[in-house]
């Protein structure tokens, strides 16, 4: 009887939803603006609306280390994933506790999503939201998950439950474009120092990785950052490229980084048309000016989605294309692991906000350095031999999914390993980083195998595979303490293998 009376109701509820889906306010527009949503507001909201809609699907992707489940909002007008015509687009948001506004802006578009003036969109994409990737952070105002874990550095080794949670969807359903929603803070003491910040509600970070696509690179560059700005401008929401760095007459004004543990990099090393979207924070409150700031993200969300819909085709053809060809890479390819941020003499005209004056301004930044620059590559082998009592290694790669089997080295095949001579330092976006000096030499090929797991590049996460496991990558698992005794004086323990039909002669 209790299970009739339920499906009765949400049938009931679901004939309602078009008038329904006008009258449900997020808990932020509830409180007047006043509240930032908690989380057990946040999981009543949800259940809601999925009772509500035809073309919502919630998913609990995920536990916190509290309990805490991490919401898989899925909208669609089919079964959600398995249109292969519709364009897959991945949002998330408040990967750090204390950015509260993203996860405001997501609820706010996740209503809009349902009403049936929008169903147009869910007609050519599925599109998948994650409001809160963070809530054990989220409920205790701090950056960091319980785990005291930055969550948006942690996407390359994927110790926590949220990241791996978020990587797991993303796997599943291959999505062609994803969005990452943060805030920034632009109130420093640096900046106030030399007079200015800067006082745009909506930062855009396109990809920056030199591995990723140069055809994806420039599409977002020059063609959807443009349709955004305007989109927005449009809405009254000022956005300008996210450049972090400075201020300018102290230090390089640059494009974010070129890192791959973070939320854009690491699914735009995957050939995704990836973004980083940073709103401005609150110097005071947490919940100061939030109708303006979680406004502004919704806006510049959906216009994401917007675009991904009207150029739906070109944009799955340009990923499919470039994952196609990554995958499938030629004898020879080459994967950048070590990069700098270089000036091209190009001068920076950043909107900013002028303390004396108290009005907006322009300031010109000639320290200004947009492109990043390879300095060291190495050659794409078929895969990498781990010995088995790497357990960290192993699990690492149990952790990324990725495909990994028992070694079929043939007598034609070379096996290289690397001598550790020298181990010094190099700087990263202001930071030290390991930087060995190495020498490649053959294995002798009467070595056994058996003690060894392969790991073969030719998968989904191969470019990312070379990047983490090669020495000399600034970006590899390396660089990271719990992976930092891999890296000795002597014989690095991971070899390289180059099948026979891989070496270029």
């Amino acid at each position: 009887m209790n299970r009739l009376s339920t499906t009765a109701l949400v049938l009931i509820l679901r004939a309602l939803s078009p008038l329904m889906a006008q009258e449900v306010p997020t808990p932020l527009e509830a409180s007047g603006y006043a509240k930032i949503s908690s989380y057990p507001e946040i999981e009543a909201f949800v259940e809601k609306l999925d009772q509500i809609s035809d073309v919502l699907t919630v998913e609990r992707a995920g536990t916190t280390v509290q309990g805490r489940s991490l919401f898989a909002m899925k909208f669609s007008a089919s079964g959600f994933g398995q249109d292969s015509t519709k364009i897959r687009i991945l949002i998330f948001a408040q990967q750090h506790g204390n950015e509260p506004s993203g996860k405001e802006g997501a609820l706010m578009l996740a209503t809009s999503l349902i009403r049936p003036e929008n169903r147009y969109l869910l007609n050519q994409a599925d599109i998948l939201i994650i409001p809160q990737v963070n809530p054990d952070g989220a409920e205790a105002g701090r950056r960091r998950n319980w785990n005291d874990a930055d969550l948006n550095r942690n996407h390359l080794i994927m110790t926590e439950n949220e990241t791996r949670a978020l990587h797991r969807l993303f796997d599943t359903y291959q999505f062609e474009v994803t969005l990452d929603v943060h805030e920034y803070y632009p109130f420093g003491e640096a900046w106030k120092q030399y007079g200015y910040r800067n006082n745009t509600d909506e930062l855009l970070g396109c990809a920056t990785n030199t591995n990723v696509s140069e055809h994806i690179r420039e599409l977002q560059n020059k063609e959807f950052y443009p349709y955004l700005k305007q989109y927005c401008s449009d809405r009254k929401v000022p956005l300008f490229l996210y450049t972090p760095g400075g201020p300018p007459e102290a230090d390089y004004i640059r494009h974010s980084t070129f890192d791959i543990n973070d939320g854009r990099q690491s699914f735009a090393i995957q050939q995704s048309f990836s973004f980083i979207l940073e709103g401005m924070n609150a110097e005071g409150e947490a919940a100061e000016r939030m109708a303006q700031r979680a406004r502004g993200q919704m806006t510049a969300m959906r216009g994401l989605i917007e675009y991904a819909c009207e150029n739906r085709e070109k944009l799955m053809h340009l990923v499919h294309g470039e994952r196609n060809r990554a995958l499938h890479s030629l004898p020879g390819a080459h994967v950048d692991i070590q990069s700098v941020h270089s000036g091209t003499g190009e001068k920076l005209q950043l909107p900013v906000f002028s303390y004396a004056t108290h009005r907006d301004t322009v300031v010109t930044v000639t320290n200004y350095r947009p492109l990043v620059t390879s300095l060291t590559t190495v050659v794409k082998p078929s895969g990498y031999l781990i010995p088995k009592n790497l357990v960290k290694v192993a699990d690492w790669i149990v952790r990324q999914g990725l495909s990994s089997g028992w070694p079929e080295i043939g007598p034609r095949d070379l096996v290289e390993e690397y001598a550790i001579e020298k181990i010094d330092s190099t700087d990263f976006e202001g930071d030290r980083v390991v930087d060995p000096v190495v020498r490649v030499q053959p294995v002798q090929p009467d070595r056994s195998w058996d003690d060894y797991i392969y790991v073969p590049v030719e998968q989904t996460k191969g470019t990312m595979i070379v990047i983490a496991l090669e020495p000399k990558s600034m970006l590899g698992l390396v660089t990271y303490p719990l992976f930092a005794d891999l890296l000795h004086i002597g014989t690095y323990p991971i070899l390289r293998v180059m099948k026979k039909q891989d070496i270029r002669k």
